[in-house]
């Protein structure tokens, strides 16, 4: 009981300074990871195996990539197209954001279409003097909104459909119409958000049509070879599930080739690495499974469930409410492996003594579809919530644009209600 109590209060209070930011949030994170192993509630041993390597060296590898892509000026190649499409107009433009980055990350990992589109947005925002925080803030909820669509596009779903023997086309075919429905909402709420406040002169608009986008690229050799690389390592992305690579691999492997065929120096590429970043999801990692080992999360889950009794209803709807309250708070990837046994083991065999009127597949599908729906989305919360939001509040510090807490929280939380009460009715309609 004294390790519950002392591992709830260091969460609480590393927290609390990632919330206030009286200290760099990677030395936040880092300090909270650290005390969960000088306190005894982990091992050094185990807090290094918490550490979710395959993250950590995606992050590395496609970090390195995007540097040497954005070094052409194909960024800024791609963002006058996109620009010079909707003719400049901003709302538009955001419209158009929102669907590649919701396509790309169903067929992506959330973290790698963050990386490719965040700089272009950057870019075109620069280019038609707006502010960057709303494009940046509606590309992080349609990554999140886009990455439950499929089995590959957000790492719950890789964990559900491993264990639950969930195809590929299953995943697609029941959680990718919620993932639209959830798309057009978010373009709804960013209207009205947003939209009215979004104004270029016209002045601007004949500027951006004008530019000749083929000038913007430097160096078309490394273009060439950077366009080959991507080009099969996405491939590789997308079939990982065949293949069995890992996405971290096919993520460095990629990376060092790429520093091969263009002769680059690996110490001054490893200079562009985010490091504040990748320090702050180890950090983070070793917390959380602090706060795992002491047993919070399941605890809370067997209290809650077993309110239920066995309803189907009320337990589907519950684990996609709770889903949506954890994960916005803790990573949704260790919260997703403490459900799964429980669902499994305990859930799905209840349910089915109690109600035999339901097929095993219904009450399989209205819980696993609750929980992917719940971990995914409830990401959207806070900066914290899913991989995908530390990696685009890091870059747009960097340059020079600080998203905070509070800010990202206020219209987080939103989009996050709006879309776990939309599943709460879909998995009702459709299941139940």
């Amino acid at each position: 009981m004294e390790h519950v109590i002392i591992g709830a209060l260091i969460f609480v209070i590393t927290f609390i300074l990632i919330i206030t930011e009286r200290i760099p949030n990677t030395l936040s994170a880092l300090l909270g990871g650290s005390l969960m192993v000088l306190v005894g509630i982990l091992t050094e041993e185990r807090a290094f195996e918490a550490v979710d390597l395959e993250v950590i060296f995606l992050l590395v590898g496609m970090m390195i990539i995007v540097h040497i892509m954005s070094e052409t000026g194909v960024f800024q190649w791609i963002a006058i197209k996109l620009a010079q499409f909707v003719k400049g107009e901003p709302f538009l433009l955001l419209v158009l954001l929102i669907f590649i980055t919701a396509i790309f990350s169903a067929f992506l990992d959330n973290v790698t279409t963050i990386l490719l589109i965040v700089p272009v947005s950057i870019i075109l925002t620069e280019q038609l003097k707006l502010d960057p925080i709303p494009f940046l803030l509606m590309e992080v909820f349609a990554s999140n909104i886009g990455g439950a669509a499929t089995l590959i596009g957000d790492p719950p779903n890789i964990l559900i459909g491993t264990a639950a023997k969930l195809s590929f086309n299953e995943f697609m075919f029941h959680m990718g119409p919620l993932a639209i429905i959830n798309i057009i909402l978010l373009i709804i709420i960013s209207w009205f958000l947003f939209g009215k406040k979004m104004k270029v002169s016209r002045d601007l608009k004949a500027k951006i049509m004008e530019i000749d986008p083929n000038r913007a690229l430097k160096d078309k050799n490394i273009l060439w070879k950077s366009a080959l690389v991507m080009f099969f390592v996405i491939l590789g992305f997308v079939t990982h599930t065949f293949t069995h690579i890992g996405i971290a691999a096919i993520a460095l492997s990629g990376a060092v080739f790429l520093m091969i065929l263009t002769n680059k120096e690996p110490e001054e590429v490893f200079k562009t690495v985010e490091w504040k970043t990748l320090f702050f999801f180890i950090g983070l990692f070793m917390l959380v499974e602090g706060v795992v080992e002491i047993g919070i999360i399941k605890i809370l889950a067997q209290k809650l469930l077993g309110m239920t009794k066995g309803d189907l209803r009320i337990t589907s709807t519950l684990i996609l409410w709770l889903s949506g309250m954890v994960s916005g708070i803790v990573d949704n990837i260790p919260y997703t492996a403490t459900l799964i046994p429980m669902i499994q083991d305990e859930i799905i065999p209840t349910i089915m003594k109690i109600h035999p009127e339901f097929s095993h597949k219904t009450v399989e599908y209205a819980l696993w579809w609750a929980l992917s729906a719940g971990a995914c989305l409830g990401g959207n919360a806070t900066i914290v919530g899913a991989s995908a939001n530390v990696v685009a509040t890091g870059i747009a510090a960097k340059s020079g644009r600080k998203i905070e807490f509070f800010e990202f929280l206020k219209y987080g939380t939103l989009i996050t209600l709006v879309t776990i009460i939309v599943s709460t009715i879909y998995i009702y309609v459709r299941y139940l």
